[in-house]
């Protein structure tokens, strides 16, 4: 979207609600004198900019240059405020000229993992993996549609009555869904996952309590392995997150093929090729699906592939593609546990029209994988790894496994947290003999029962 278009846009809407910061007078409320005060600031400092200038300047000189306009408007104005009450009124004309208004600052707080607008009147954060609702608020349905319709058009996707639904991500990555009325009942509603600024590593984890070092270990020696690897888990459990820690153990040397609906892979090797898919347009025309995707990527000799997140008809097409030389691939899949994860691949499979019998789809399966990764977030919002599974093979018509490791919950600590522990099963895993092909140093007894039982809380 163009700096006119977006000027033009905010030039008469009014920020959302906000702290009481004026002094009011008998019978008016402070919030509405505030309000007023910057709308009419707001549409004066749109009145007098020159955006032809503007369109030459870069984005700091922009925002210094609108900075010093509005900070002349504000003091010409009636009313006198105080500095912290100016510096404030500054910021918010910002935020609404320039980026997402009235949740702006809530993107900068690092401690927020998602963003819930629930109509233009309630915004929640879940915060260090709690709920909070927030003071925040738009002015009206208008306000919110000029966020949600900024958004989107960055990366040329529409919204509207007969597409009331949209994916899309920010700059930075972070994932956002819309939905707008008359899908949505009582007004647009706007969600964001928020995307880190700086990319966690496996050492994160480990201080998180997320997993013992003895799992980080095997789980990335089994990328350099070239495993295939399927991380599992709910929503908000940290499947994305796990799979980006683990791409970084994917050699430099290798060509990747990276397959998403919205692009949030942060892989750091120099060879990645990232493709993301697009939906239809007006005239229902020029979709292009996960599977279209992955068909082509099989054309551009990958190393390895790694999907985002696999959730339709592109599955057969992703076990195929691990059991024909790309091993190593990497997925993730929303289920609640390792089985539950192998019935929902043999279910998308069969929901995509394959006339497959169910034994070839399981063998199918059976052969692709080597490892599932199952993650979880529990009731005090922390997150772990709850359970690690070695696929074996078939027996008779269903599919073997062996659990390798499994954290147990031990009880509930103060302030709630939860208590639990880490421990190995006791069994050794087949693929230790892919480490040794692979000259990966892994201790043969990394998994021997009673080697290792970790607390954390």
């Amino acid at each position: 979207m163009s700096l006119r278009l977006r000027l033009r846009e905010n030039g008469h809407a009014k920020a959302p609600g906000a702290n009481p910061l004026l002094t009011p007078p008998s019978g008016e409320r402070a919030p509405d004198r505030y309000q007023t005060l910057k709308q009419s600031i707001h549409r004066e400092l749109i009145a007098k900019l020159d955006l032809a200038l503007l369109e030459e300047l870069g984005e700091g000189e922009r925002r210094a240059h609108v900075e010093r306009l509005a900070r002349r408007l504000v003091s010409e104005a009636e009313i006198r405020l105080t500095r912290g009450d100016e510096e404030r009124l500054i910021a918010e004309l910002l935020h609404d000229t320039f980026d997402l208004g009235p949740i702006t600052p809530l993107l900068l707080d690092e401690e927020i993992s998602d963003i819930l607008v629930n109509t233009h009147r309630q915004v929640y954060v879940e915060r260090l993996g709690r709920l909070e609702l927030t003071s925040v608020c738009f002015r009206d349905e208008s306000h919110l549609r000029h966020v949600i319709d900024r958004i989107i058009s960055q990366v040329g996707r529409r919204i509207d009555e007969s597409t009331p639904l949209v994916d899309a991500r920010l700059p930075d990555g972070s994932r956002v869904n819309a939905i707008i009325p008359p899908a949505a009942l009582d007004g647009p509603i706007l969600s964001i996952r928020r995307f880190r600024r700086r990319a966690l590593s496996i050492d994160d984890l480990l201080g998180l309590g997320a997993l013992t070092s003895e799992i980080a270990m095997f789980v990335t020696a089994a990328v350099r392995a070239r495993l295939n690897l399927l991380v599992t888990g709910g929503t908000g459990s940290g499947k994305t997150t796990l799979l980006n820690i683990l791409s970084r153990y994917i050699s430099d040397g290798e060509r990747i093929v990276t397959i998403e609906d919205s692009a949030e892979l942060m892989l750091q090797q120099p060879h990645v090729v990232r493709l993301e898919t697009r939906p239809p347009n007006v005239e229902g025309r020029g979709e292009i699906t996960q599977r279209d995707l992955l068909r082509n990527a099989l054309r551009m000799r990958p190393d390895r592939i790694v999907v985002g997140e696999v959730r339709g008809d592109e599955v057969l097409d992703m076990l195929q593609a691990m059991n024909t030389g790309h091993d190593g691939s990497i997925t993730t899949l929303h289920s609640n546990g390792p089985r539950d994860a192998l019935y929902r691949l043999e279910n998308l499979v069969l929901m995509a029209g394959h006339a497959l019998p169910d034994r070839a789809i399981r063998e199918q399966i059976a052969s692709a994988l080597q490892l599932i990764v199952h993650v979880g977030r529990l009731s005090d919002g922390s997150r772990r790894l709850h359970s690690g599974k070695e696929v074996v093979g078939m027996e008779g018509s269903v599919i073997t496994m062996q659990e390798l490791f499994r954290f147990t919950v031990t009880g509930v600590g103060p302030e709630g947290r939860i208590r639990g522990r880490f421990e190995a099963t006791g069994i050794v895993p087949r693929c230790f003999d892919r480490f040794a092909m692979a000259g990966v140093p892994v201790p043969h007894d990394l998994f021997d029962r009673g080697r290792w039982s970790t607390e954390v809380s």
